[in-house]
């Protein structure tokens, strides 16, 4: 059985923030404000506390 639109919408914009694709793009993407796709899709983030960190040190030099 396939999912409902609605599913694979949100699969594909959670798809795209998890690959890091900037929030804004994916917004934009999606046809909605920064404010509903944070308020909806933010929980896929959660736990990426390392890969930010070395995204920080790469930019910084430090990585």
């Amino acid at each position: 059985m396939a999912a409902d639109p609605c599913s694979l919408r949100h699969a594909a914009v959670s798809t795209w923030l998890a690959a890091g694709l900037s929030p804004v793009e994916v917004a934009e993407r999606a046809g909605h404000s920064v404010a509903v796709l944070l308020e909806v899709c933010a929980a896929v983030l959660d736990g990426q506390q390392e890969t930010s960190n070395q995204k920080i040190g790469d930019l910084l030099g430090d990585g």
